[in-house]
């Protein structure tokens, strides 16, 4: 009878298998590969399939993830202080194709219930979000905020929340440094996503130097702003009242906005891991690919992010591009962040976190590869700078930090209505201003949270669904919730998280 335990070997050429038992396997346990394990090994950790001599390579998806410290017997538990990093690759060899990609066919016939804004984009939800210039009146704002919605949104049932739109920055900053264009804009752009029906309310206190009209769109008739420092304003109520008075005027608005039937063109979804593990390159970020995939083409546009985290998968990317543009943007966007982490004395080796090396993952490699897939096969339309909004339908590489807040704050900002969101660690992340979908890597995860996770991703390694079927029950999700038919794990908790600028310029 054999006896021999399953493990997931991704590629044909790789030297190395995930072990798949929760809780790993002991020392002398035969896997399926033939290999016998010289040590315990913990779930989601890698075992060589052969002997690696030192300096040789260690390969997963059929690519090398990093070079042996040590010679690495066949049956020996490979991890992070076994491996060194391979050279990243040059930019310099990044090519635009002979051909444009092909687009993928068509996908007729999809809709969901949104709400159609003034500029034609659409919000998944209607919310009031009061925009701040200055960390100074964060507290007045969420006083205010509270108010708010126990005093005037009962008044308005059609209006979803309030939201404070909270950020560090604004004071003692350098304003005209060479990188402040960034925090900025991201604010800016922030205020003017379709989940905030073109509703801009910015509270100031009046002596710093982020100004309100330097995140408020000029000509827009219906923006307000207030400094509280303003001398009409005798005491705390007075600048409370005040912030009430012209809340009250946008929810009137706001509230005259209903749900209606809209294209999948109109979704604009922003795809983003965190905390992951060996997995998550496997089972949930190719379920999400499978999904991006449906949106592109069906219309809609998809974002994926994280440059450090795409950085060593860079490569596979120009082939994709849709137009030499598309490469010297991305080219351009990687350079700039190489010198970012340069100047802080930091490398790309520098992103993969002690919870993803528990999880499996043995350098920002691994991770990358894993990473990318999140991407799909469709053609890459377009490459945006941190903090900018969206251009184009279709594929977008938005440049971000692999940070959960900094990234998800980014892709708000570039007008995401719709977020999901991988993990195989876990965390409880989710945004106040858009609905985040939460895919957990593994069923053990999954079920062991049973009620912050949205959808079990496990059942690929287990091969209960395919990816593709995982593809299309994700898409399905998606305009579910898009619809406000149902609601998130993390909504239904009330779990909400901090917008987190990213700001690379001095502080004074």
């Amino acid at each position: 009878m054999n006896t021999a335990v399953p493990s997931l070997k991704v590629h044909s050429d790789d030297n190395v298998s995930i072990v798949l038992t929760a809780g790993g396997l002991p020392a002398g346990t035969e896997l399926d590969t033939g290999a016998v394990l010289k040590e315990d090994v913990p779930f989601g950790h890698k075992v060589a399939l052969a002997d690696i001599e030192k300096g040789g390579a260690v390969i997963r998806y059929g690519v090398t993830i990093g070079l042996a410290l040590q010679p690495l017997e066949k049956g020996a538990w490979v991890n992070e202080h076994m491996i060194m990093l391979p050279e990243a690759p040059h930019l310099e060899s990044l090519k635009a194709p002979a051909v444009a990609p092909k687009s993928l066919p068509p996908l007729e016939g999809y809709t969901f219930e949104g709400y159609r804004n003034a500029d034609g984009s659409v919000g998944t939800r209607n919310l009031l979000g009061i925009s701040i210039s200055v960390q100074c009146v964060a507290g007045v704002v969420e006083h205010a905020v509270k108010r708010i919605r126990e005093e005037l949104l009962p008044n308005y049932p059609n209006v979803d929340d309030v939201v404070p739109l909270t950020h560090s920055y604004g004071c003692g900053v350098a304003i005209n440094a060479t990188d402040a264009y960034i925090p900025i804009r991201t604010i800016k752009n922030i205020a003017l996503n379709p989940n905030f029906g073109g509703e801009v309310m910015v509270v100031a206190l009046g002596c710093e130097k982020l100004r309100p009209e330097m995140i408020m769109t000029k000509g827009d008739d219906k923006a307000t702003s207030m400094y509280l420092q303003d001398e009409g304003l005798s005491g705390f109520s007075a600048m409370v009242d005040d912030i009430l008075l012209q809340a009250r005027m946008h929810l009137e608005r706001l509230n005259n906005r209903q749900r209606e039937t809209c294209p999948v063109s109109d979704l604009v979804v922003g795809m983003q891991c965190g905390g992951s593990d060996a997995f998550s390159g496997i089972t949930a970020n190719p379920m999400l690919g499978a999904a991006a995939d449906l949106i592109v083409r069906a219309g809609g546009s998809v974002m994926f992010s994280e440059v450090t985290e795409v950085r060593d998968s860079v490569h596979l990317l120009p082939p994709r591009a849709a137009s030499a543009d598309v490469v010297e943007k991305l080219v351009s966007e990687m350079a700039w962040y190489d010198a970012y982490l340069d100047k802080g004395g930091a490398d790309r080796s520098a992103n993969t976190t002690p919870g993803n090396k528990a999880g499996g993952l043995s350098g920002i490699v691994e991770k990358s590869l894993g990473s990318v897939a999140k991407s799909g096969s469709s053609p890459i339309v377009d490459v945006i700078g941190p903090g900018e909004r969206l251009r184009r339908k279709g594929l977008t590489f938005a440049a971000t930090p692999a940070g959960d807040f900094v990234c998800g704050t980014l892709q708000l900002a570039a007008g995401m209505n719709l977020h999901i969101f991988t993990t195989g660690r876990g965390t409880p992340y989710n945004l106040p201003t858009t609905p985040t979908i939460k895919v957990a890597t593994n069923s053990t995860l999954a079920a062991r949270w049973f009620d912050i996770m949205d959808v079990d991703a496990g059942r690929i390694a287990s091969g209960e669904i395919s990816v593709e079927e995982g593809g299309w029950e994700l898409f399905r999700l998606i305009l579910d919730i898009a619809s406000g038919r149902c609601k998130t794990a993390a909504d239904k908790l009330g779990i909400r998280n901090d917008l987190v600028l990213f700001n690379p310029a001095p502080i004074t």
